[in-house]
């Protein structure tokens, strides 16, 4: 029975993954266009409005912060679903409702109950083809009404104007930090890409945004006027302070519009502070129109949240982190990161990136962190070919050495390493994933 069932939700992974994939293929290749999940939402009975919706768009820390919100809306006693992508290990992390991802049977039952719906609309013709990003999407929506839940937390994929999330009514939406990535569908300047993010913004719904770059934030703020939406910035009408820090977390302090909050979260990064301060600001949008948010729910809340492969020790001797850093400014963040959370004598890097990503901004922003350089290719079909990666470490004079997959590349760094050394393996979260699936999965004890 266990391999039956293993084997329908293996057709099902492989039925939804048939479709144009822009996690897959190069995103110029998919056609952006809302036309389609609403006319298969339509058919399913709209479950995208049978729940009290979040929606947050941005470059770096959506992810962060949308897992943040929902376990606060979990520890508050809200049933809350959460849509986030990519995903490391397994793509029933997408979909979870109060922390936990679809049961592999549920979600086999689920694509199967959705095929005649997704095949109907396909044979429409003059809509194109169902992406499997839509599909996703209608899944999850379908999952969080199905399993009752009384908030959905929605990550937003690529942009937010034409991302498939782009069809719910929030009651609160947020924008985290925006940084050059994705040039070749959302634009080639930070104001471009931040008008494709502020998409998502509703007329009269509140907006909670961290941090920009001042193109970025004109852009918002023009957005918020023409929508007449109350504007929430985070460094300005809500702030945090920096308190403690461990292997295990941090602590921080928050002084939010509604009050103030002595927080730990078990994530390192600094910019995990301000991912946290974006998802308190929504918290008290929530908690002003009637959700029951109470400050010991977000206390509880932010100290279980679990986001994986985001500045995570995978072992302490030698110590090794992976981070999935997949842009110069992520890059940077981690460089920081790593000088100021851990304390190590020599250092290894294991890097892989994704060919349309900004290879010379990375390793410039990289290449400070040590010397010794283990250059690969993840398994994943936009990876970058490691021989890129060598030749742009050659002309900041490391001389990287080559592994043909991320298992070997980890297999020789903690050959070399010594015990008070720290690896660590970044560049996209491909190689976050596999760099996992070597230590077999996240250790409860780092989350």
């Amino acid at each position: 029975m266990a391999e039956l069932r293993r084997k329908e939700f293996q057709a099902a992974v492989d039925y939804v993954l048939s479709f144009a994939d822009y996690e897959r293929l190069s995103r110029s290749a998919v056609v952006f266009d809302l036309t389609r999940v609403e006319a298969l939402l339509e058919r399913l009975g709209q479950p995208h409005l049978a729940a009290r919706s979040v929606h947050i768009a941005g470059t770096k820390g959506k992810g962060s912060t949308a897992a943040m919100i929902a376990s606060v809306l979990t520890a508050s006693g809200y049933r809350t679903g959460l849509y986030t992508s990519p995903h490391l290990l397994s793509i029933t992390e997408r979909l979870q409702v109060d922390n936990e991802p679809i049961s592999e049977p549920d979600f086999a039952t689920l694509v199967q109950r959705l095929k005649p719906e997704i095949e109907a609309v396909n044979r429409l013709g003059e809509l194109g083809e169902l992406t499997t990003f839509e599909i996703l999407t209608a899944l999850a929506f379908a999952y969080f009404k199905d399993r009752g839940a009384d908030f959905q937390v929605m990550e937003v994929g690529l942009g937010g104007r034409l991302d498939a999330t782009n069809v719910v009514k929030p009651e609160v939406c947020a924008i985290a930090s925006i940084s050059m990535d994705h040039t070749e569908v959302l634009g080639d300047s930070l104001a471009q890409i931040a008008r494709e993010k502020a998409g998502i913004i509703k007329p009269g719904v509140a907006v909670v945004c961290a941090p920009q770059p001042p193109e970025a934030t004109a852009v918002i703020e023009e957005v918020c006027q023409q929508k007449r939406a109350r504007l929430i910035m985070v460094g300005k009408d809500i702030t945090w302070r920096a308190g403690q820090f461990g292997d295990s977390g941090q602590s921080f302090r928050i002084k939010g519009t509604r009050g103030e909050y002595n927080l730990t979260v078990p994530l390192l990064g600094e910019h995990q502070l301000e991912n946290a301060a974006v998802a308190v600001a929504c918290l008290e949008v929530l908690g002003a129109s009637g959700a029951s948010v109470s400050s010991e729910d977000i206390a509880a809340g932010m100290s279980r949240v679990c986001w994986p492969g985001r500045l995570q020790i995978m072992q302490r001797s030698p110590l090794f982190v992976v981070d999935g850093a997949h842009n110069a400014e992520s890059a940077a963040m981690l460089r920081r990161s790593l000088e100021h959370y851990f304390d190590f004598e020599d250092a290894i890097l294991i890097i892989g990136v994704s060919q349309d990503k900004n290879i010379a901004g990375i390793v410039a922003e990289l290449s400070p962190i040590s010397g010794k350089v283990i250059v690969t290719r993840s398994g994943h079909p936009r990876g970058a070919p490691a021989t890129a990666l060598a030749a742009e470490f050659s002309r900041w004079g490391t001389n990287p050495e080559v592994a043909e997959d991320t298992a070997s590349a980890i297999a020789t760094a903690l050959a070399r390493a010594k015990p008070g050394d720290l690896i660590c393996a970044t560049g996209s979260l491909f190689i976050v994933a596999e760099a996992m699936e070597y230590f077999g999965g996240p250790p409860s004890t780092s989350q």
